[in-house]
């Protein structure tokens, strides 16, 4: 049974930082790609950040140059090192898996929320 936890969540003030965690067990078969979706208050969920297996990034607009994603193949987890916060960052960030199948595995999530 394939499981991924969030962590790292919190209330940061603007400007500051916040490191996201996902941990991913029960995975017996291979990985195309992870990534990080959150979802605001009103909003649909939104691509941040994905990674593949290889290494190859992609980040959303809003987030270029303030996020960066990473992840550990050997552990299947997966990281979001957040900087510069601002208060449209505020939101649920969820960790997503999707194998070479593309079948999509999701976290519970984890609240980010951005204080000025």
């Amino acid at each position: 049974q394939v499981q991924l936890v969030e962590s790292g969540g919190g209330l940061v003030q603007a400007g500051g930082s916040l490191r996201l965690s996902c941990a991913a067990s029960g995975i017996t078969f291979s990985i195309n790609r992870m990534a990080w979706y959150r979802q605001a208050p009103g909003k649909q969920r939104e691509l941040v950040a994905n990674i593949y297996h290889g290494g190859s990034t992609n980040y959303a607009d809003s987030v270029k140059g303030r996020f960066t994603i990473s992840r550990d193949n050997a552990k299947n987890a997966l990281y979001l090192q957040m900087n510069s916060l601002k208060r449209e960052d505020t939101a649920v960030y969820y960790c997503n898996l999707r194998t070479v199948s593309v079948v999509d595995f999701w976290g519970q999530g984890t609240q980010v929320t951005v204080s000025s």
